[in-house]
Parts: C-alpha cells; sequence; structure tokens
C-alpha cells in the first residue's frame, strides 16, 4: 500500500433534531416533544459544539481544502439564519474553501420560510436539497410527512425566489399501494418545476424504523417495482434528467452533487455532528480511517467526552470492497488511476475479482475505465461479493452484512 495522494476533501455536518419523525427513516434523528417550540433545540451550544468538534479534526487535514459541504439531518432547516451564519463563519475561519465550493442544505418543506431562506443564501448555503418524498397528499400522509404537496410546491417557488439556482429534490417511489400512473405522476410535477437534480429511490423497509417493525400493507409487488422503474427511468430521460448514480439524476447532465460524487469516488470526509461519520486518508501514516460521532444528542453535547465514538483503520483486505461499494454506483464507473490513487493499492491486485465480474457481464473494462455494465448497474450486490476477501472469513462476513444494509 502507498498513498501518494490525498483524494477531496468534504465536510458532512449532522443536525439531529426534527419535528417528527417518519415511519421510514432510519437516520440518526430525535423528534421535538409535541408542544415544545423550535427554540427548545439547544441551538447555540450545539452550533459550538460543532466548531469544537471540528477542532479536534484539524490536526488530521491540516493544510487541505474543503470542496464541498453537506448539512444534514435530521431537519436543519430549523435552525436560525444566525446559527447557520455563525456555523459557516467559523468553519471558514478553520478552514480554506474552494473559490466554488457546493454548499447543501437539506430542507422539510413543512420548515420552509421566505425570510429564513433569503437568509441562509446570504450565509453561504448555495444548493437546497428539499425533502418532498410525493406531490400527492394521501402518501404524504402514510409517510408521516409533516407537509403536503402545495407546501412542497410553495417551497421550491420560496427557494428559486430567495436566490437558489441549484436545487435537488427528493422523490420516493414504490409507496404502499402507489400505481405506476401515481408514481409518474410525482415525476411529472417534479420536472415540471424543473430542479437542477432530482433524487428518485425505492421506499425500502430498513431496521430500526416504524415500517420494518409495522410494515404498510399493499406493499409493491416485484413486477410493480420493475414496471415503475423502468417507466419512470424512460421519463426522466425524456425529460433530459440523466442519470449518474443508481439514484441520483441532474439536468443536462450539467449539476451532479459533487458532495455525494466524492463519497462514490472513495473521497475524502469530515463528520461533525451527533452521529456523524468520516473518512480521512493520511499520507503520514498511511491509514485510511473512518470515525463515527455520539449518536445521542445528550452524550455528543458532554463537555465530558471526546466528540469521537469510535475509530477503526481500514484492513488492506477491505479496500476494494470499500472502492467498489462506492464506485460502482456511478453509472460510468471510475478510472483505473482512481482506485491506486485512493486506496494506494495496484490494481493488478483486484485483477481476479474484476475478470470474474467481467466473465459474469457485470463489469466492462476499458480505456482505462471500470465500469459496471447495465446489468451490473441494476444488480451492484452481485458486483460486490466478487471483492469479498475469501482468505478473511470474519470480514467477509461483516462486508455482507454492509452490502445488506448500504443497498
Amino acid at each position: 500500500m502507498a498513498i501518494t495522494q490525498l483524494p477531496p476533501l468534504s465536510l458532512y455536518i449532522h443536525f439531529p433534531w426534527c419535528v417528527q419523525k417518519c415511519p421510514y427513516c432510519d437516520f440518526n434523528s430525535h423528534a421535538l416533544k409535541q408542544g415544545v417550540p423550535e427554540q427548545a433545540i439547544p441551538e447555540q451550544k450545539y452550533i459550538e459544539a460543532l466548531l469544537a468538534d471540528l477542532d479536534q479534526e484539524l490536526p488530521a487535514i491540516w493544510g487541505r481544502s474543503i470542496t464541498s459541504i453537506f448539512i444534514g439531518g435530521g431537519t436543519p432547516s430549523l435552525m436560525s439564519v444566525t446559527a447557520m451564519d455563525n456555523l459557516l463563519s467559523g468553519i471558514r475561519a478553520r478552514l480554506p474553501f474552494l473559490a466554488d465550493i457546493e454548499v447543501t442544505m437539506e430542507a422539510n418543506p413543512g420548515t420552509v420560510e421566505a425570510e429564513k431562506f433569503k437568509g441562509f443564501f446570504d450565509a453561504g448555503v448555495n444548493r437546497i436539497s428539499i425533502g418532498v418524498q410525493s406531490f400527492n397528499d394521501e402518501f404524504l400522509k402514510t409517510l408521516g410527512r409533516i407537509h403536503q404537496a402545495d407546501e412542497a410546491k410553495r417551497a421550491f417557488e420560496i427557494a428559486r425566489e430567495a436566490g437558489f439556482k441549484n436545487i435537488n429534490i427528493d422523490l420516493m417511489y414504490a409507496l404502499p399501494d402507489q400505481s405506476i400512473e401515481q408514481a409518474l405522476n410525482d415525476l411529472k410535477i417534479a420536472t415540471h418545476l424543473k430542479p437542477e437534480h432530482l433524487s428518485w429511490y425505492q421506499l425500502t423497509l430498513e431496521p430500526n424504523t416504524q415500517f420494518h417493525y409495522s410494515p404498510p400493507a399493499k406493499m409493491a409487488s416485484d413486477d410493480r417495482l420493475a414496471d415503475i422503474s423502468e417507466q419512470g427511468l424512460q421519463f426522466l430521460n425524456n425529460k433530459d434528467y440523466q442519470r449518474y448514480e443508481v439514484s441520483a439524476f441532474n439536468l443536462s447532465g450539467k449539476y451532479p452533487s459533487w458532495h455525494n460524487t466524492n463519497y462514490w469516488q472513495f473521497g475524502d470526509y469530515i463528520g461533525i455532528g451527533a452521529g456523524a461519520h468520516g473518512k480521512i486518508t493520511r499520507a503520514d501514516t498511511q491509514q485510511i480511517i473512518r470515525t463515527s460521532k455520539w449518536r445521542n444528542p445528550k452524550d455528543y453535547l458532554n463537555k465530558e467526552k471526546l466528540f469521537i465514538d469510535n475509530t477503526r483503520v481500514l484492513e488492506h483486505q477491505e479496500l476494494p470492497l470499500e472502492f467498489m461499494l462506492n464506485a460502482m454506483r456511478l453509472k460510468n464507473g471510475v478510472s483505473e488511476e482512481l482506485f491506486f490513487q485512493t486506496t494506494g493499492l495496484l490494481l493488478s491486485q483486484i485483477k481476479g475479482a474484476i475478470e470474474r465480474c467481467a466473465s459474469r457481464g457485470l463489469i466492462k473494462q476499458e480505456n482505462n475505465i471500470i465500469q459496471p455494465t447495465e446489468t451490473g448497474f441494476r444488480f451492484l450486490n452481485e458486483i460486490l461479493t466478487e471483492f469479498m476477501d475469501d482468505d478473511f472469513p470474519a470480514l467477509k462476513q461483516a462486508n455482507r452484512i454492509a452490502i445488506k444494509e448500504l443497498l
């Protein structure tokens, strides 16, 4: 292993509070108590903790610039403009930003206010990701969302009026008892708004969610799933939304999410906030390190504890799977050089797995590009199983679990 070039560096910031926990959500989010005002969020204390958390990360990434920031949750749009300004100003004081840095904030349509959005834009947020999920009020009710379809459309208009020229809309499909026509109607409404980016993904019953323990009736059959996916993909293509990742589409091929693309290309990222994860490459120690922070906001805000809950150095045998788990989500694949640059491993060390995938019609390798075929793109888990190390049974079992959870 010989890491000679560091990958791009991003920053993920987790805001753990939301108005109401959705029954499908497996993210680290904590609903506010009913009747408790937003001011009950320990906002100032949390911003101070985030910046102190970042201070503890600085020695590992000193001298590197930030290429993107993503503020996720929870519902970051619950933050006040003052808090957002203080947060981004504090980060700028500690780290250099690239001139064209992408700064994304997730927003729930039910928490969108025109004045606040203008304030977020002025503070430095330049990309908004709106969690619409559906433009059908009945499905929104089933999903436990706090907004209605008209509020979602208005949230988009408010973001445009505030100055945002890069907006993502999150949509789900395969909702309980959803017809093909209803799924396509969500796409019709979304594309009519002309967001620069769409995230369109299947509703799944994740562990430790309300839907997992009490599944909704009439979940989509495999045939219905296939029909919705096929017709939805064709519809988006006809509307010039190009699929560049499993569930990501950008208008005219011009507006990919740079932050998420850095994840998929096995780039580095700092994670600050309750439950945030990070991945940092250290050229000095020739290590790739994954970190996670305390999940519970009370633990995270406990000054007697360090922010980091867990640190793990990736074993060399894990790196091929770690790389492919991300890279093969990209429709156009990645360069062979990127594998060496981000893992420090030679491509010859995964030659056998690549050849097995190629013989099964899952991967093609040409012009120095490793790319999933149409079949491989549809059945990513089939690719990933080839990159498990048979010499490490315990690691192989752990990776099987990771694949099941991440796909």
